[in-house]
């Protein structure tokens, strides 16, 4: 049977789904999978999973995709990313029986994915992401999709769909920022730019940003003629969303973690970090069982937070102080689910007198601090946290040594290691060969020699102890026995009367 291709795959594999959740890393889990669906989600993707991780480790698949197979969970497309076209196509072809399509990560703009060459940092190489679809279209039994960031120019963005599409790739959705915004430059997604690509392919478009609520849902798809909408952030603070509905947070964390209890196992720092999403705004509130939450080393701990923070949100709901103004400026309580807004990039109005170009000097300033000097003041405060734990520690990217790559993998290796590999691939070797690491605190060959002279020194006192058995026996056999005339007794005889 030929694959579905184009429209008719997401019409029939995907049911011509609409509300999709993004692929998160370690974040998409099946657990969240699971609780998004039961909440309107119709298509969901698994986490970004490393392509030649993927290839090379049977847990790492075991893990993250062999392990999490779920009749409920469907559709589902796996996402990798990638920038060897083999590497790629073994990865899929691995994966491809357990999910209903495999989809290229050509989105993502963090600085792992600039170290790893993946991601964003991919979509200059038009000629290599050609390569690597039309290989992945001919040989997968499955269709293969992309996910994309756009280019500052309209008519490159479209292009850059027209080649892939071309390529082979049968959906593609677009993420309406480039890959420069992100972090505290994230600002305003274009639905232009979306709108454009979805009137200069064949294929179904999917649109990804400034997704809060359902009715921005209803709206981008309105305004832009996309076949569905993903959202990331906003299923992470509000699962409900394509319900439509704000449920109180207590209500989706519990569900949750029942969730968790049902489809193990499932990572504690994935679930630690949704109830961080979930109770984000409650947690600003509650300082001290933010820290708590960041503590506790198992579930039932984590449930034992959520509860308290449940129980906390009651007691001020019983006091009437839902019916206050709200904290922060927020829509709703804090205690509801709501998106997280991310303050935005402002302009100068037309006096100039606004706090917008201040507001964007400062932040500036402060980036240009953190690259050249890096002083205390102008580190963040998870930067101040490593400096606090190591004085010494370089925050200039100038002066900090650049990355060599593992001779195996590619990863970033050890400094100093003696194989000059990344600690997984070192792990295996001096497992293998039955050496130290001492940079990666291996101690195999340390191991093996204890071990070894521990049975040699039990065998010298097991030599020993029969050597002193048998001197026993032979000196016992060579000394002269009592005879019988002798063992009995002398009776003296009568004294003379």
């Amino acid at each position: 049977m030929a694959k579905l291709q184009g429209f008719e795959f997401w019409r029939k594999t995907l049911k011509e789904a609409r509300f999709v959740v993004a692929p998160m890393v370690d974040q998409s889990e099946l657990a969240w999978r699971l609780l998004s669906r039961r909440h309107g989600a119709q298509l969901c993707y698994t986490p970004m999973l490393h392509a030649q991780v993927f290839v090379r480790d049977a847990n790492y698949r075991r893990e993250n995709l062999y392990n999490e197979v779920c009749e409920e969970d469907r559709p589902l497309i796996t996402q990798f990313c990638a920038n060897d076209p083999e590497v790629f196509l073994q990865a899929a072809l691995m994966a491809q029986d357990y999910c209903d399509a495999i989809d290229l990560n050509l989105g993502c703009p963090q600085m792992i994915a600039k170290r790893g060459h993946y991601g964003a940092f991919l979509q200059d190489e038009w000629e290599l992401l050609e390569k690597m679809i039309r290989l992945a279209h001919e040989k997968l039994s499955v269709p293969i999709t992309c996910k994309i960031r756009v280019f500052k120019e309209l008519e490159r963005t479209v292009r850059y769909a027209q080649m892939l599409e071309k390529a082979g790739c049968q959906l593609i959705t677009v993420h309406g920022r480039t890959k420069d915004q992100k972090g505290a430059m994230t600002g305003i997604a274009n639905w232009e730019h979306i709108m454009a690509v979805r009137n200069a392919v064949n294929i179904p478009v999917f649109a990804n940003g400034n997704i809060q609520h359902l009715s921005d849902v209803e709206r981008c798809i309105q305004e832009t003629g996309v076949h569905g909408v993903m959202t990331a952030e906003g299923n992470l603070h509000n699962p409900a969303l394509f319900e439509g509905c704000s449920p109180p947070v207590w209500e989706m964390a519990e569900e949750y973690l029942e969730v968790v209890k049902q489809h193990p196992p499932c990572t504690l720092s994935f679930v630690r970090a949704h109830l961080f999403k979930l109770w984000h705004h409650t947690l600003q509130i509650h300082q001290d069982l933010r820290e708590e939450l960041g503590k506790v080393k198992n579930l039932e701990a984590l449930a034992g937070i959520s509860k308290q923070l449940r129980l906390r949100c009651q007691e001020e709901i019983a006091r009437g102080k839902d019916a206050e103004e709200k904290e922060g400026g927020l829509p709703f309580p804090h205690w509801i689910c709501q998106p997280y807004i991310r303050p935005e990039p402002k302009e100068p109005d037309a006096n100039g007198n606004s706090k917008g170009p201040e507001v964007k000097k400062t932040v500036c300033q402060k980036r240009a601090l953190e690259e050249s000097e890096a002083t205390a003041d102008a580190l963040s405060k998870n930067k101040q946290k490593k400096r606090s734990r190591n004085p010494n520690k370089n925050f200039c990217p100038d002066q900090k040594p650049k990355y060599i790559k593992c001779e195996q993998c590619g990863n970033p290796k050890g400094n100093k290691c003696v194989f000059n590999l990344c600690r997984g691939c070192c792990k295996k070797k001096a497992f293998k060969e039955v050496a130290d690491c001492p940079s990666h605190g291996l101690r195999f060959k340390t191991r093996a020699d204890k071990q070894k002279a521990e049975e040699e020194e039990d065998a010298r006192k097991e030599e020993d102890a029969r050597k002193e058995s048998s001197e026993t026996e032979r000196s016992s056999s060579s000394s002269p026995q009592p005879s019988e005339q002798s063992t009995e007794l002398q009776v003296p005889s009568k004294p003379p009367l």
